[in-house]
């Protein structure tokens, strides 16, 4: 799971933005913060991956804060997530390290995308060797999955809607084990032919796990699960 700080000087835009981090399969929020002061307190008790954080806040900006908790040695990733729409401001967070910048009002589906994103970075970094050494060829696909947030609406393929990868991923998140292609036709109200193409695409990109279930046959069943955030 990523474990996330939800920073935000309005309570209620905090809860609401920590109830859209909630309905991302493989995040968890495990803090809010209004202030900075508070925000620095939680990152001191608590481990944390990724920070939500709004530039305006009471006691300091948002990118004093950044740039303060780089010098004290804390490497949260930071997504700031803020009215502040000048581009020095933007180009200020571009230097202190945060990785994306959302600008309110947004909805559900922008913020889900920027989490989306960034679990597509830490799932390249994992995959071309986690803490050891990369070529260039593993550093370009860094920079690229950064620069490109890697969603399952990303590329879909002609014929395919967003709204159908939406209620696959939903059923396979509320399954709790890894369902077959027939199972999921079912649940999702399609044809067994729709649900395998669904499946495999998101197979290929990466969003579901693939495993085979051997049973009496000898020939291996198909299963699906959703890829968790890691």
């Amino acid at each position: 799971m990523i474990d996330v700080l939800v920073v935000d000087d309005d309570f209620r835009v905090a809860e609401i933005n920590a109830a859209y981090v909630s309905q991302v399969p493989g995040f968890r929020v495990v803090g809010r913060a209004h202030t900075a002061a508070h925000a620095l307190a939680t990152l001191e008790r608590h481990h944390v991956d990724l920070v939500l954080l709004d530039h305006y806040l009471p006691d300091e900006t948002g990118l004093t804060l950044v740039r303060r908790l780089r010098q004290m040695g804390h490497h949260s990733d930071v997504i700031m997530v803020t009215a502040a729409r000048d581009v020095a401001t933007v180009q200020a967070a571009m230097r202190y390290g945060a990785l994306q910048y959302l600008v309110k009002p947004f909805g559900f589906s922008g913020l889900r995308a920027k989490l989306e994103g960034y679990a597509a970075l830490r799932r390249t970094v994992e995959g071309v060797g986690g803490r050891g050494e990369a070529g260039q060829e593993q550093v370009d696909r860094i920079f690229a999955a950064l620069r490109t947030p890697d969603t399952p609406h990303s590329g879909l393929p002609k014929g395919h809607s967003a709204a159908t990868v939406d209620l696959i991923r939903r059923i396979l998140d509320e399954a709790g084990l890894p369902l077959s292609a027939h199972e999921v036709a079912e649940r999702a109200g399609v044809s067994r032919s729709t649900a395998q193409r669904y499946l495999k695409h998101l197979e290929r990109t990466g969003h579901i796990r693939l495993t085979l279930k051997y049973g009496d046959t000898g020939r291996p069943e198909h299963r699906y699960a959703w890829a968790r955030a890691s």
